[in-house]
């Protein structure tokens, strides 16, 4: 496995121009979808932050912050598929139009999971915006209100994605070939 500084070495799946212009496009429509509201944001930790940041600053309507941590895939390069929340939400969403921010859908389990427990919380409306949407891996039947790239069933890094706390970093997303399990 690279180390950081060896990062350069893994591909580079979409470059930082792609990701900006994808996200600036994101931002557009998400502002032509809520005229005249503020649609509440709610980022899920740890991935979705450089994503989340970048689509705020696009945004040509306000919004409100929070963040939700959830683990599901701990050090490892599969979801564990069990879902835990690390970190609460400090505002209420009663009667907001919720917006759940995610890095990558992937097989739907945590998504399926946020959708139900936040649905008990009364939002006004709920929907999800991710930035890469991994079909192939689907097990549970969900769907992004908003995708940034559909992407083949390979493990990403970088624009906030980790392996094991490294490559969040990197201004692109790149994929590692060869993961040390494989």
């Amino acid at each position: 496995m690279p180390e950081p500084s060896t990062a350069p070495e893994l591909p580079v799946l979409l470059d930082a121009a792609k990701i900006a212009a994808r996200v600036r496009e994101l931002a557009a429509e998400i502002s032509r979808d809520y005229p005249g509201r503020t649609p509440h944001l709610v980022g899920v930790l740890k991935g979705a932050w450089v994503f989340m940041a970048d689509l705020i600053r696009n945004l040509s309507i306000p919004c409100t912050v929070d963040f939700l941590g959830i683990a599901s895939y701990g050090t490892g390069t599969i979801s564990s598929g069990e879902v835990k929340i690390t970190k609460d939400l400090d505002l209420s969403i009663e009667g907001r139009d919720v917006l759940i921010i995610e890095d990558i859908l992937d097989t739907g389990r945590t998504f399926r999971y946020l959708q139900e427990l936040l649905a008990a919380h009364a939002p006004r409306s709920l929907k999800l915006v991710t930035l890469l949407d991994k079909r192939s891996r689907r097990e549970v039947p969900v769907r992004a209100d908003y995708v940034g790239f559909d992407i083949p069933d390979v493990f990403v890094v970088g624009y906030g994605l980790d392996f094991d706390q490294k490559f969040r970093h990197l201004p692109d997303v790149r994929y590692i070939p060869k993961l040390p399990s494989q």
